[in-house]
């Protein structure tokens, strides 16, 4: 048989893990045919079926999954090790976050940034999955949580306060029914596992609905059926302020209940010599700190939930 092309190799483990021929191709910069007929050639060479083709693309066969477990880790460690040897742009800076905040808080004041940082150059990925540090080639990213991630320095940027929203068309069809009891408006339940709207409850003394009029399985489905007047959702400040200003949701109540969870600042070690980070992280930090001030004179409340 000879020795193997790693090539050939390195496109089966990009196949088998993308399950698909016309993704895997995309990425190789290759064809499907071309890519098709390495597939082949490594299965001759090999004298083994390593694939199952359908119309919906490829599936391991039994000797192909034990080729990949065979294989896949020592082209991650590869990939791993070259991580520390790829040189970065110092005026370029590739942060990761979620869609919410993305949308609703950063990119908002973006242009602030470019201002005063014109030469800095920005790539920005929306993503709800936590970045992988130590295999994407991301400099920085901007998490929600207790700040506790295993090997990453991470820098509280402010708080998030939670409160009942509902569009002004949903409010107008409510009219005469108490937005303090809020047991007698339509509800829209958050994804599962969250309990803000138990604690909700509990904080006004009142007992929970025992069903909403939906339920989401996304925070970003959620605001947008409150947005259309289906229910009452219980909103996030950083992602609900912004539509608040605008008129297009109205607070019900006078409750802002803060939660524990914040949103930081988190990067791995190997950025911290980086030069745009350095920069984008100044006038980050002084963002936040004049956001919590416009927050702290926003809300009426404090009570601290979750």
């Amino acid at each position: 048989m000879g020795k193997l092309p790693l090539g050939l190799l390195q496109q089966f483990v990009l196949v088998a893990r993308l399950g698909n021929l016309s993704r895997a191709a995309a990425q190789a910069n290759l064809t499907v045919s071309a890519l098709s007929h390495q597939m082949r050639q490594l299965e001759e060479r090999l004298e083994l079926r390593l694939f199952q083709r359908g119309p919906r693309g490829v599936a391991l066969t039994v000797d192909g999954c034990s080729l990949l477990e065979a294989v896949g880790e020592h082209f991650d460690g590869i990939e791993h090790a070259l991580l520390r040897y790829h040189q970065r742009r110092h005026d370029a800076l590739t942060l990761s976050a979620s869609p919410g905040i993305m949308s609703s808080w950063l990119v908002p004041r973006l242009p602030r940034l470019v201002a005063v940082h014109p030469d800095l150059e920005l790539s920005l990925q929306s993503s709800s999955a936590l970045v992988n540090f130590e295999r994407e080639p991301v400099d920085v990213g901007l998490r929600y949580g207790h700040g506790n991630w295993a090997g990453l320095h991470s820098e509280r940027l402010f708080g998030e306060w939670i409160a009942p929203v509902a569009a002004p068309e949903l409010v107008a069809r409510m009219e005469g029914i108490d937005p303090h009891d809020l047991s007698r408006w339509p509800l829209l339940g958050e994804p599962s596992p969250s309990t803000r709207w138990n604690d909700w409850f509990a904080r006004v003394g009142r007992t929970p609905p025992t069903r909403y009029v939906a339920q989401f399985d996304s925070l970003d489905a959620l605001r947008h059926a409150a947005l259309e007047g289906l229910g009452v959702a219980l909103g996030r400040m950083v992602t609900s302020k912004s539509l608040i200003d605008a008129g297009r949701l109205q607070v019900l109540g006078e409750n802002y209940l803060a939660v524990k969870e914040a949103y930081w600042l988190v990067y791995p070690p190997r950025s911290q010599g980086h030069r745009g980070l350095q920069l984008f992280r100044e006038w980050l930090l002084a963002e936040a700190e004049d956001y919590s001030r416009q927050m702290s004179a926003f809300r009426p409340d404090d009570t601290r939930v979750g």
